[in-house]
This record gives structure tokens, C-alpha cells and sequence, in this order.
């Protein structure tokens, strides 16, 4: 009687007609090229990842980023991205392997890499590396912890895989060229980062060698894909997609294929037809090994203070500022006067999202003196006439020098009281920003408001400690209870 198919015996096909191909003779200028410096010792580097300690520094950010991620993953269930991923969870959850967070299922790897992806980028909640254009945390964390319940992994190694990931994957974007090869080439560099940094995660996971580590470089360029077009998405289920979903489940699968005997491309960054000469041929590979274990890309990464899109970060960090050298209500406001680069005033100028209209959250800001997940998401308070005598009192100006200051995101607000002082603001360093980062107790504050609500206090208590001293988790599957409604 023949076999039912099960996800570990097709892989396990898949992989053996990979080997067998690869016995075939090659033509003669692949054969003889050794594997090039740089991925020798980037492979090197991802072998041994496993087993060498961060420093203090670069492991507390990763935590805090594991954190921050797995808050995005719960808060964006409810939203339209994370909905439409927990019914296709629902529909494909044959494996029970893998929590899918926020629920009560079970998937297969690969599967809830996807699903978990999607709900870590439901919205503009999640990290972000400027220097890459790429947004790490909501593919990495997803795909470490899929690949990490497969191989059960213990928490030191999901701290250090995460934070492989981070280092792997946004060194490819800056080799690419980041946000100027992104606008030149139409290409999306967070879905290419977040492919290649998903997949040095989930390697480490299956704790892969060298070699291996050269073939799941070489199957992570092969699933490189995405162009910039999701910047048209208006609904923003594109948009998870694009930023993690798929860059989680394709790292996922390429670590799968290789841990159960797949091959393939020695060098996929050098030599013939390889990945930079296709994506970017100015690109020099060096960038790929760039002050590599001594640069912690993680420490480099971006955590939002507010759940909002990024240009309106800086805007909501003035108010705060301004209102706690001079306290004023929003009935005390006749005018406020909100500077931002360009680029960033056409993403949110009037924008019919709640958390991506610039004018509307300063509004809610003016009214609330904060901004809660709650908030930033309600979309039938934008027809609220109190609001919307706020909202008429922000003008938002697009300003050109600022523009030439991008990425850096530097706003300047003025606000103008009902009798005449004006009150201005220069943020250059947002907070949550490397340059300004937030405290531990600030990183808490924000996953407690996005995570209580759906987990209830005492799971977020408990799921919020545990991942802060996760060295001391014996199995990443400890965290299934308390991240599962």
C-alpha cells in the first residue's frame, strides 16, 4: 500500500531529486569556481551562530525586538491583514507543529512562518532598520519561532538565530543599495531583506553547517522577489504579505529543504548569473561581511513608540515634548503647523486610515495627550465632530529641506495657542530610533497595551517576562500557551 504524503516526505522527495541532480556532471566554469571570501566566512559566521554569546547589548535588543514582534503578531489579529491570515490558517492547519499566535491553532512550519508573518505586519506597529529600507521583526521573529518549535530549540538559540537574522538579512539590503535601489530598480527591498534574514534565522534554528548555510543563501535568492507596487495597497493585506509573510515562510522553507538534504549553488553572490548581478551589478559584495560580528544590526533597528505610520512618529514625539514644557488642552490651540520631508507628507496627508493620516492621529493626540493601539485604529471616531473641529487646526507642510534630511525623519511642529504664543518643536531623533531609543519599562508599556487586550493581563504579564529572561527557556514551545488565546 502505498504512503499518504505528509509535509516531511515530499520534503524529503524534493531534497533526494535535489542531491541526485547535483551528482550530474556541471559545466565546467561552475564546477571549478570555489565558494568566493565572502560567503565563506558569511557561512562561517551563520554556522556558528548558535553557539556564540552575544554581547549584552546586542542580546537585550534582541529580546526586546522578539517582544515587540510577538505584540505585533497579537494586536494584528484583529485587523484586516491578520483576519484574512487566521482564516487561511484555519483552512491549512493539518500540521500541528507551529503556534499560530493570537488563536488556538496549530499549523506546519512553513505554514505558520506565513500566517505569523502576516499578523506581525497587520500594521504599522512592527520594527524597522533605515539603513536597509527593511522592516526585520515582523519575518525574522515568525520565522525563528516556526523553525524553532520544528527543531525545538531551546530560548538561547531563538536569541541568537533572531539575532542572526537581523544581522543577515539587512546587510543584503544595504549591499543592494536600500532606499535609492529600491525608488531606482522598483524592486522591494523589505520583502528581499526579510527573505534572506527569515532564512538565516530558521538555519540557525535547524542548526545547519557552513555548507548548508551557502545553500540557504543561494535558495533565499532563488525566492527573492517583490516589487515596490505594495506602496498601492490601500488595504495594507498586500502590504504583510509583501514585508513578511511570504519573506517568513520562504526562509522557513529553504532552511526545511536543506536540513533534509537539499543542495544547490555554492556562491549565489559571486560567479556566474549570481544574485547581486542579477538585482544590483554596481553592488559590492563586501557589504555582505561589513564589520560582521561586530555591528549588531539589531542594535541598529528601529522600535515604534507609537502604532502609527513612521513619518507621524516624530510629529506625536514634539506634542509630547511641547506639552511637557508648557501644558495646554486642546481647546487652549488655534493652529498647529506640522513640517515633514516630502515624501513623507504625500504617505499621510489625509490618508483614510486612522494610524496613516498625519492630520488625524495629531488630532487624537491634541484630545487624548497620548496615542493607544485603540485609538489609532478606530476608524468611526474619524466622522467624530469633536475630532474633526481638531482636525481642521493641523496644516501639514511638506517641507524640501527637510526632504534632503531623508531617511532621517526630522519634523518640526508649531503649535500656536488661542492667545498667540507659539510653541515650536524640532525632533531629530525619533523616539524608538537608535540614535534615541526607548528604555526596557517604555518597550513594555507599548506591548502591554497592544497584547492585554487580547490576551488578557495575567498572559501578558507572564509571556512578557518569560521572553525578557527567555535565556532561561528550556523549549521555545513554552511560549505556545501564553501567546494563544
Amino acid at each position: 500500500m502505498s504512503q499518504p504524503f505528509t509535509r516531511r516526505s515530499v520534503l524529503k522527495t524534493v531534497a533526494g531529486s535535489l542531491a541526485a541532480a547535483s551528482s550530474f556532471p556541471r559545466n565546467s566554469h561552475a564546477a571549478a569556481r570555489p565558494p568566493g571570501s565572502e560567503i565563506t566566512r558569511l557561512s562561517a559566521y551563520m554556522a556558528e551562530a548558535a553557539g556564540r554569546p552575544l554581547p549584552e547589548e546586542a542580546a537585550e535588543k534582541t529580546k526586546q525586538h522578539i517582544l515587540d514582534t510577538l505584540a505585533a503578531m497579537v494586536s494584528g489579529a484583529s485587523l484586516p491583514p491578520g483576519r484574512v491570515a487566521l482564516a487561511f490558517a484555519k483552512l491549512h492547519s493539518g500540521e500541528k507543529t507551529a503556534t499560530i499566535a493570537a488563536s488556538k491553532l496549530l499549523c506546519g512550519p512553513i505554514e505558520a512562518a506565513m500566517v505569523n508573518g502576516m499578523l506581525a505586519h497587520s500594521d504599522e506597529t512592527d520594527d524597522s532598520h533605515a539603513p536597509s529600507q527593511s522592516h526585520p521583526g515582523c519575518s525574522v521573529v515568525p520565522a525563528a519561532l516556526a523553525a524553532g518549535e520544528q527543531f525545538g530549540i531551546d530560548g538561547h538559540r531563538m536569541v541568537r538565530a533572531v539575532a542572526l537574522g537581523y544581522d543577515i538579512g539587512p546587510r543584503v539590503g544595504m549591499t543592494l543599495g536600500g532606499l535609492p535601489w529600491q525608488i531606482e530598480s522598483h524592486h522591494s527591498t523589505h520583502s528581499i531583506t526579510g527573505t534572506f534574514g527569515s532564512a538565516a534565522a530558521a538555519a540557525c534554528a535547524a542548526g545547519l553547517n557552513a555548507r548548508q548555510m551557502r545553500y540557504v543563501l543561494d535558495y533565499a535568492a532563488q525566492q527573492a522577489s517583490g516589487i515596490a507596487a505594495w506602496q498601492r495597497d490601500t488595504e495594507h493585506i498586500e502590504k504583510s504579505l509583501v514585508f513578511a509573510g511570504l519573506p517568513a515562510r520562504n526562509g522557513v522553507t529553504a532552511a526545511l529543504l536543506i536540513h533534509e538534504g537539499g543542495t544547490g549553488v555554492d556562491d549565489i553572490f559571486t560567479g556566474a548569473d549570481n544574485f547581486l548581478l542579477s538585482f544590483s551589478p554596481k553592488a559590492n559584495p563586501a557589504g555582505l561581511i561589513d564589520r560582521l560580528g561586530e555591528r549588531f544590526e539589531v542594535t541598529r533597528t528601529n522600535i515604534k513608540k507609537w502604532t502609527v505610520g513612521s513619518p507621524i512618529q516624530a510629529p506625536l514625539d514634539a506634542i509630547e515634548n511641547l506639552r511637557k514644557r508648557h501644558p495646554f488642552e486642546a481647546a487652549d490651540v488655534r493652529q498647529v503647523d506640522v513640517r515633514v520631508a516630502t515624501s513623507e507628507a504625500r504617505t499621510v496627508n489625509d490618508r483614510e486610515m486612522p494610524d496613516i493620516s498625519l492630520q488625524h492621529m495629531v488630532a487624537v493626540m491634541l484630545l487624548d495627550k497620548t496615542v493607544t493601539f485603540q485609538a489609532a485604529h478606530d476608524t468611526a471616531r474619524m466622522k467624530d465632530p469633536a475630532l474633526l473641529r481638531e482636525r481642521a487646526k493641523i496644516h501639514l507642510i511638506p517641507d524640501a529641506d527637510l526632504e534632503r534630511l531623508y531617511p532621517r525623519r526630522v519634523t518640526v511642529v508649531e503649535v500656536t495657542l488661542t492667545d498667540g504664543t507659539k510653541l515650536t518643536e524640532r525632533v531629530d531623533a525619533v523616539r524608538g530610533t537608535a540614535e534615541n531609543p526607548m528604555t526596557r519599562q517604555e518597550v513594555v508599556a507599548k506591548c502591554r497595551d497592544l497584547m492585554a487586550p487580547v490576551l488578557g493581563k495575567p498572559s501578558t504579564d507572564q509571556l512578557i517576562a518569560k521572553v525578557l529572561d527567555l535565556e532561561k527557556c528550556r523549549q521555545i514551545r513554552e511560549l505556545r500557551p501564553l501567546l494563544q488565546v
